[in-house]
């Protein structure tokens, strides 16, 4: 683990220069440039003010993150079929409800529709590609044809359906899952 590397990410992620961690901790602007780049290291007391501020525990800090998963095969998703009820889900990254981003891929049947859904803080992507797809957005009707894409905030009633007398599929990705 490279201490000064990990103390310099997170510095970044909680929105902070050199600069200002180095006024918050009561260190200068060129020792907290050492610790990061690896020319120095602090004592604990130092190192301890320095999570402080940036708001991580010790045990946090030194826990090993596992290994981020980035391929997902086609045997490893999941589908559910409920093509009785008009369509089929392909949850295409499995424990996705855990991220967040949420892909699926839904095959409607001729004339069938999703769930309709709550209002969410949710945004939310449709990508078709085959045949229509219909989205009910509060008051507002929205058809997509393959190619076409829909990007909303999910903050009304919404469903997806297929107008059409030809199955339909789409990709949707959503934020804050709630599929």
């Amino acid at each position: 683990m490279n201490l000064g590397q990990k103390l310099k990410d997170l510095r970044k992620v909680k929105n902070l220069t050199q600069e200002e961690l180095a006024e918050r901790t009561d260190l200068t602007k060129g020792y907290i440039s050492q610790i990061e780049s690896s020319h120095a290291s602090p004592s604990l007391d130092k190192f301890l003010i320095i999570l402080e501020v940036l708001g991580t525990e010790p045990s946090d800090f030194f826990k090993q993150e596992a290994e981020m998963k980035v391929l997902y095969p086609k045997e490893q998703q999941i589908t559910y079929d409920e093509y009785d009820d008009g369509y089929l889900l392909n949850w295409l990254v499995n424990q996705s409800n855990e991220f967040e981003m949420e892909p699926l891929l839904i095959t409607l049947r001729a004339y069938a529709s999703y769930k309709q859904f709550a209002p969410s803080d949710s945004e939310t992507f449709i990508y078709c590609l085959k045949g229509c797809v219909k989205l009910d957005l509060g008051e507002h009707e929205y058809y997509a044809d393959p190619g076409d894409a829909l990007y909303f905030k999910a903050n009304q009633m919404h469903c997806l359906s297929n107008p059409s007398d030809q199955a339909s599929q789409a990709l949707i990705v959503v934020t804050a899952s709630y599929l």
